[in-house]
């Protein structure tokens, strides 16, 4: 392969990581945990976007309880994120490999 080629090559997958980091950034993953009664959305960037809490938990659990369903929830929301993140890149890297790129 000539250099010039793989050149060209790089420069558009530049520019399709490019897009597709900015994608991410509207492409939304959830997670719940207490059968639902806490969740949390993030993004693809992996910036956490809300947070629900069912008023049942407030009213029926303890403090610390709660505050365990809430970091699971974000925890599991930013873990989702990842991966979503990863796979889409992995489609514009083609499985190159790229160690240290969204969790490779």
């Amino acid at each position: 392969m000539n250099v010039m080629k793989m050149m060209k090559q790089a420069q558009t997958m530049q520019k399709d990581m490019e897009r597709v980091q900015a994608e991410l950034v509207l492409k939304r993953v959830e997670f719940s945990c207490g059968g639902g009664m806490v969740t949390a959305v993030a993004t693809g960037d992996g910036s956490v976007a809300s947070i629900k809490i069912d008023p049942r938990v407030i009213v029926a659990s303890d403090k610390e309880l709660l505050e365990d369903m809430v970091l699971a929830a974000v925890d599991g929301a930013i873990k989702k994120s990842r991966e979503m993140a990863a796979a889409e890149m992995q489609k514009v890297t083609a499985g190159i490999g790229m160690p240290g790129l969204f969790g490779h």
